[in-house]
């Protein structure tokens, strides 16, 4: 989890009752979650491979993008990395090499193609589309999003600036299991990390202790720093706790509805009771550290740059790593009022990122870019969909 190479979804803070029982496979333990599938039969084929962001007023640079990630796709494909884990990929028919020539060729054609029905149909007629069985054993997929958060903060401990973010400890390999819990890292109150392991560990002080909170559960962060320089942050290790949504234990307490759960109502209710994060935090006994980057994008689990809205994170002891994909499901974008609206797409990705919240054939997590917009969008997405990934056929 560099940036996201373990991303911890909007749907987990938020607890959107996506259990591991509901992500179980239905099917015989030996059944492949990915099989090729005829699309003359597909209800949806009008609009299966219609990637219409890739063309028309904004097309060009959403393409760009697209060649971007593909080639970020290539060169882990080279690694022994790429190699290791392909030699023991499951699915028969899915191989380094073809998902290699399958991008390979999918490039030409972003460069030889004019129009989405054109690569729609070059798609169709090229390769191979292999089917996630999803959650359910029927192709249903849940889909969410992720981002890289925004936030200022200090080199320095201030009266305002109080929260920190910390470095890995060196030996954190060596901690007698089991590991310290967040309260016991930090306090009840988050305050309290100098007094103990945490010791001269800080890298960098927010002034909100929610926003420190976030950082933890996105696992990466661009700082804006109060001496006017820009600080960005990835994963470094973590604690060996599971994770513990805070959206489900206020629902378990009865203090919002499942029903109107959503993230900016989670956000409201702590901004409204913010004493009670005393009590709420301290929950997910899972602690995240961090390094600093440089000011590097964000990487996801292969090591390579992930891209807003063409990189997802899926189980990767599962699907293919590095592989072209195809997602159908709903995604927010503003309307000419500026509101969010629920778009469906077809859209073409890149499979390049994972994570401990992330398991079984039902799950896709999207990558859904930086700052404050990109977290809105992000926190909007929580559809039903379909995920597909493109080899060329033999």
């Amino acid at each position: 989890m560099q940036v996201c190479s373990k991303p911890v979804i909007w749907s987990q803070i938020l607890g959107m009752g996506l259990t591991l029982a509901c992500w179980a496979l239905p099917t015989q333990a030996n059944a492949p979650v990915l099989s090729p599938i005829d699309v003359s039969l597909s209800e949806s084929i009008a609009n299966l491979g219609l990637d219409e962001q890739l063309w028309g007023d904004n097309g060009s640079p959403d393409r760009a993008a697209l060649v971007t990630a593909i080639d970020h796709s290539l060169r882990y494909l080279n690694t022994q990395a790429a190699a290791t884990a392909y030699d023991r990929y499951p699915v028969s028919g899915i191989t380094r090499d073809r998902v290699r020539r399958s991008l390979q060729r999918f490039r030409e054609l972003l460069f030889t193609v004019d129009s989405p029905a054109a690569l729609q149909a070059a798609v169709l007629q090229e390769f191979d589309l292999y089917q996630s069985i999803g959650r359910d054993g029927l192709g249903t997929v849940d889909f969410t999003g992720y981002f890289q958060p925004t936030y200022t903060a200090s080199r320095v401990p201030t009266a305002e600036f109080r929260y920190p973010l910390y470095r890995l400890p060196p030996g954190l390999e060596q901690w007698v299991q089991p590991h310290p819990t967040r309260r016991e890292l930090e306090g009840a109150d988050g305050l309290q990390g100098s007094q103990g392991q945490l010791r001269g560990l800080e890298l960098v002080w927010l002034r909100d202790r929610l926003e420190a909170f976030l950082v933890q559960v996105q696992g990466s962060a661009r700082l804006q720093l109060t001496d006017g320089t820009v600080m960005t942050l990835g994963y470094a290790g973590r604690t060996d706790y599971p994770y513990t949504s805070i959206g489900r234990q206020l629902i378990n307490d009865g203090k919002i509805a499942e029903a109107d759960l959503t993230l900016p109502r989670v956000l409201q209710y702590f901004q409204t009771y913010p004493q009670e994060l005393d009590q709420y935090l301290p929950r997910n006994d899972r602690f995240i550290f961090f390094r600093e980057t440089a000011d590097v994008a964000p990487s996801g689990s292969l090591g390579v740059p992930v891209t807003p809205e063409r990189s997802i994170a899926t189980d990767k002891s599962l699907m293919p790593p590095g592989a072209l994909a195809l997602i159908v499901t709903q995604l927010p974008y503003l309307n000419p009022s500026g509101q969010a609206e629920a778009r469906l797409v077809s859209r073409y990705v890149l499979d390049q990122d994972t994570g401990g919240a992330i398991r079984g054939a039902g799950r896709v997590d999207i990558f859904m870019g930086t700052g404050a917009r990109a977290g809105d969008r992000a926190g909007l997405i929580n559809a039903p969909g379909q995920l597909y990934y493109l080899l060329l056929k033999n």
